[in-house]
């Protein structure tokens, strides 16, 4: 396949995943009656995300001897001068997204048939994980805003019914309604872009619309004067702000830790958040051309990246701490789209869907050791219990803190170096938010890392639990059960010990743990300093900050001993050093801050009151609208007036013709006399 590209290839690879979901879906459940058992549902899904990870390899492969490939696969409709196609744009871009989407997949797919063996829902699990693959799929290989948006609200639909999966949970179906809501804020201002854009250059496709991007940028919004470029672009990212769980619309990713683990890598490592960094990357031919939208950007993404960081540090859900790294990290990969270094968000991309891939499926593993108890103030001492989920758990973490010569050092260092080079509006107090969000990030995660896996052994031992709940854990609307994951385990019973989980989770672990250390020193010299982009993503002239990095960097090796002297990397090791005395040497001090400083824990554990705020604010005025149009627009018009009113109307029309009839010929002959009179009177008057 070197050298060229087939339209039936590169078909194969959504379809694939998309035939799997089929087979699990209709024939593996109540649908069409159970025709097929667990053993094929896993099998043909399994399949299919692998066949379509050896194709996207090879893709990969053949995009980097130089193929290419950008051509409309079916036509749908043509509206005038506007095709609407399904088509496919394969270059390194999407070729880099297809192997990491496919990968990750596979690795979650693997581990899904250890980690679901107990559940009821096991084909219908595998059925939604598979259709969530070829959602991304479509998303990242398109080549129109039609498939663009297919593919962004699939993944959206897919989500809702993956965080739902166990829907008989009020907290699930809360969960997952918050997340289709939040969702549906982000994708308005999306269609709204896309909408601009159509109406402007007339046409869907990337490359017509990149064509005439130095027109567009002329161009002004009709009745409000505002640059088009600039009210689109940033209308994108309203969409991106949705799915990637961007401030303020991050409040549903935490909450979608409702659904089973295996989900929670899939959609917060490889899929769903990073819809919006690969949309803003291919566009960048248009956001490269508003200062305004990447200003805008800069600054959202620095909110999330180090007030999301925060929450983190009081979280006792595993989970739900791996979740708030998430949001921080997409932080990070925003703020690099909004200083202009596309190619370094791509890259933070890359290296983030493995080690966070590689952290939730090992918080799913000590879950499963540890009965389904997510609490880790239950747990401590597991490293000698679950030795491989320890290992990987630790290299995990040494990747998202950013440890020299681990991938994530490379895109996180590289994100930092970005910013304190670009010259955006509101680059000064990027440079600030992801300097601080380096310590409190390695804090969060050693912190979680030593109340696992070190220290003394808290299972099977009452717990004061005096402070530090989650929200979550005592918030109406909101409270999951403390051993949630599963509805049928509630954590290690008298007399039960922690145990390492079966080879088909492990095994994943260790896949992934291979490239969390190695694919960012391997991949920094051609994706950010070589041709590995060129053509794809597009940097203008007044953006200097990659070619500040160009300069600077002298080898991944070089790179990461510089890296043992820089302000990051100290600022990583003086929070793990925190995290060890407060949680190891000594435990007082969490509980000194806590007791000194209560008023700020309540306020970070009430996630800054933003739910509460869409409660009252969005939702009770929802209510209060509904309400209002309920009983002014149901009750008094279309109810009192428009049904009733007529009924009444009627009724007296009746009562007054009932009066004339009397059984007398001669009022009958009075009445018509009169009523041929108004006739005359009305159609020709005396007065005229």
């Amino acid at each position: 396949m070197a050298g060229q590209l087939s339209s039936s290839m590169l078909l194969a690879v959504p379809l694939a995943p998309l035939a799997g979901s089929a087979i699990a879906g209709l024939l593996g459940t109540k649908f069409l009656g159970n025709v097929v058992g667990r053993k094929v549902s896993h099998t043909a899904t399994i399949l299919g995300v692998l066949i379509a990870l050896i194709i996207s390899v090879q893709t990969l492969m053949a995009v980097l001897d130089g193929a290419s490939f950008n051509q409309d696969i079916y036509t749908w409709m043509t509206v005038g001068t506007v095709k609407l196609a399904v088509g496919f744009q394969i270059d390194t871009l999407s070729a880099m997204m297809m192997c990491v989407v496919t990968s990750v997949s596979l690795m979650v797919h693997i581990y899904t048939i250890g980690y679901m063996a107990e559940d009821e829902g096991y084909n219908r699990f595998f059925s939604y994980i598979s259709l969530f693959t070829f959602a991304m799929l479509m998303l990242v290989m398109s080549n129109n805003f039609l498939q663009l948006f297919f593919g962004w609200e699939a993944v959206g639909l897919v989500s809702y019914l993956l965080i739902g999966f166990w829907y008989t949970r009020p907290t699930a179906i809360f969960a997952n309604m918050k997340a289709f809501l939040v969702n549906r804020v982000g994708d308005f201002g999306f269609i709204l872009g896309i909408g601009l854009l159509l109406a402007a250059s007339g046409s869907m496709q990337y490359t017509e619309v990149f064509a005439q991007a130095d027109k567009l940028a002329g161009m002004t919004v009709p009745g409000i004067g505002w640059p088009l470029l600039t009210a689109a672009c940033i209308c994108l990212f309203i969409g991106a702000m949705g799915k990637s769980a961007q401030f303020p619309l991050h409040v549903w990713l935490p909450d979608s830790m409702e659904g089973p683990t295996p989900i929670s890598a899939l959609i917060h490592a490889a899929t769903m958040v990073t819809a919006g960094i690969f949309m803003v990357s291919r566009m960048s031919p248009l956001f490269e051309l508003s200062d305004g939208a990447l200003s805008f950007m800069i600054v959202i993404g620095s909110i999330t990246a180090l007030f999301m960081g925060f929450l983190g540090i009081i979280q006792n859900d595993i989970k739900r701490v791996v979740a708030y790294s998430t949001l921080s990290q997409l932080g990070y990969m925003t703020v690099a789209l909004g200083a202009s270094a596309y190619s370094v968000a791509v890259f933070h991309l890359m290296t983030h869907a493995f080690f966070k891939a590689l952290l939730f499926l090992g918080a799913g593993s000590v879950i499963i050791g540890m009965h389904h108890d997510q609490d880790m103030r239950n747990m401590g001492g597991l490293r000698k219990y679950m030795p491989i989920t320890w290992i990987t758990s630790l290299l995990g973490s040494l990747a998202l803190i950013g440890t020299p010569f681990f991938s994530g050092f490379y895109s996180k260092d590289s994100i930092i170096e970005a910013v304190h080079a670009t010259n955006i509006p509101g680059a000064g107090f990027a440079n600030f938010a992801v300097l601080a969000g380096v310590f409190i990030t390695a804090f969060y995660s050693f912190r979680m890392y030593f109340l696992v896996f070190h220290g003394e052994s808290r299972w099977n031992k009452p717990q004061p639990h005096s402070h530090g709940h989650d929200s979550d854990a005592h918030n109406e609307e909101d409270a999951h059960d403390d051993h949630g994951d599963d509805h049928h385990h509630h954590g290690l019973q008298p007399g039960d010990k922690p145990h390492e989980s079966p080879w088909v989770v492990t095994l994943p672990l260790i896949l992934l743990a291979i490239p969390s250390v190695i694919i960012g020193y391997l991949a920094i010299g051609p994706m950010l300093h070589g041709d590995f982009f060129k053509g794809v993503i597009f940097v203008g002239e007044n953006h200097t900050a990659m070619e500040t990095l160009r300069e600077e960097f002298h080898g991944a090796a070089a790179m990461a001993i510089h890296g043992l002297q820089t302000a990051p990397f100290w600022l990583a090791l003086a929070g793990v050093v925190c995290a060890y005395y407060c949680y190891m040497v000594n435990p007082r001090v969490p509980a000194w801050f806590y007791s000194k400083f209560k008023f700020l824990h309540t306020l970070l554990d009430n996630k800054y009151y933003m739910d509460k705020f869409n409660q009252v604010v969005f939702a009770g005025g929802a209510r209060a609208i509904g309400g209002g149009l309920w009983k002014v627009g149901d009750r008094a018009l279309i109810d009192g007036l428009v049904v009733n009113g007529s009924a009444k109307l009627v009724g007296w029309f009746a009562l007054l013709t009932r009066t004339f009839q009397t059984g007398y010929i001669y009022h009958y002959a009075f009445v018509m006399i009169v009523g041929v009179l108004a006739t005359l009177l009305y159609f020709f008057p005396f007065w005229r």
